[in-house]
């Protein structure tokens, strides 16, 4: 009998995704990964609106406990704040807008929790994200596919993936919808078959991104100057922290016309404010790529990309070249940011990807 170990958030997805595997035959064991510290966890339990609160540890152990496996937790603490959380705050204060998710999947779930596994002598670990992994006996490669449900689709998240941890993981939600996830909790007579999905980032479950570095950091950042495309100053920002490319709301100063933040320099400490014809481009360079569908990139890849969680994949030209991957759009893209990952898809397969420079 294989032996996987289930990711359990608290939530209804991996709640069903053990239900499954036990169903399947597996011989499962459902473990919650611990990511901060007790102050850390009392503050998420009083806002209600994130996931590894208290009230999330005792959901999931209730539900392993009615079918009828084991549950532990695991105290991933210090390998999260120095894989995710650090580099959250830093990638901040270097003017760019990261995806703390993206890290947290690539050091913490699977790959501190799939070495854990293969430690205790499971053969994989499953969580449920709404991505599909398959084996294509043709490539000799695993592949990273779209799920069914398009609007739960969270392959973005999943680009960093190995061959070898793509081995070793199970995906069981990939051909359900999420009606029909929570429709089998509620036929199992789960307790968080109506659960609402967490929807901010774990450790600022307030939003307030800000106010999370400053206090993370002990960074008091400084005021600097808003100027426009040519230069001219035009007020006082707040910190640079404080905006994000794209940015219109709640910049704090009045130009009798709409403003976008279309550049943030953080060595004059400058945020460059434009019009909304500033904020497009049909190029990019990204860094740290990860290739899953292929090996490498030999010759101009036509594929789609897309360069946030919630946007359409578009379609692009991927090239390769002297050590630098180049992603040129067909038509030009709104507020493409730094620090955040694009991705490459050949229509339902994720061939890639990578973080934006």
């Amino acid at each position: 009998m294989k032996k996987v170990m289930v990711g359990m958030s608290g939530g209804v997805d991996s709640s069903v995704t053990a239900l499954i595997l036990r169903e399947q035959g597996y011989e499962v064991m459902g473990v919650t990964l611990k990511m901060f510290g007790d102050d850390d966890i009392a503050d998420a339990e009083k806002s209600g609106k994130t996931c590894c609160a208290l009230s999330d540890v005792l959901d999931a152990r209730s539900v392993a406990y009615k079918l009828g496996f084991e549950h532990l937790t695991f105290n991933f603490r210090d390998c999260f704040r120095e894989n995710v959380m650090k580099p959250f705050a830093d990638s901040y204060l270097c003017g760019r807008t990261p995806n703390p998710c993206i890290e947290c999947n690539r050091h913490v779930k699977f790959d501190k929790m799939l070495h854990r596994a293969l430690e205790l002598g499971y053969d994989y670990i499953a969580t449920g994200h709404y991505a599909v992994c398959e084996y294509d006996e043709k490539k000799g490669r695993y592949l990273l596919k779209r799920p069914a449900d398009r609007k739960k689709d969270q392959t973005y998240v999943l680009y960093s993936l190995t061959q070898e941890q793509l081995s070793h993981t199970l995906f069981p939600l990939g051909k359900l919808t999420k009606t029909q996830v929570r429709e089998i909790a509620e036929k199992s007579g789960l307790v968080n078959s109506d659960k609402p999905d967490s929807q901010d980032i774990c450790f600022v479950p307030d939003g307030k991104y800000a106010e999370f570095i400053k206090r993370f950091t002990g960074v008091e950042v400084p005021q600097g100057n808003f100027t426009d495309t040519d230069g001219k100053i035009l007020g006082i920002h707040k910190g640079i922290i404080n905006y994000t490319i794209g940015q219109r709301k709640r910049l704090g100063i009045s130009l009798g016309r709409p403003a976008y933040v279309v550049h943030k320099d953080t060595v004059s400490n400058t945020v460059v404010l434009g019009d909304e014809q500033d904020l497009y481009t049909k190029s990019l360079i990204a860094e740290d790529v990860n290739l899953i569908s292929v090996s490498e990139i030999t010759k101009p890849m036509r594929i789609t990309a897309k360069t946030r969680y919630s946007q359409s994949e578009q379609p692009a030209t991927l090239l390769y070249n002297d050590g630098i991957y180049t992603v040129e759009f067909d038509e030009p893209q709104r507020a493409v940011t730094s620090g955040q990952a694009v991705v490459f898809y050949d229509d339902d397969i994720v061939v890639g990807g990578g973080t934006i420079v």
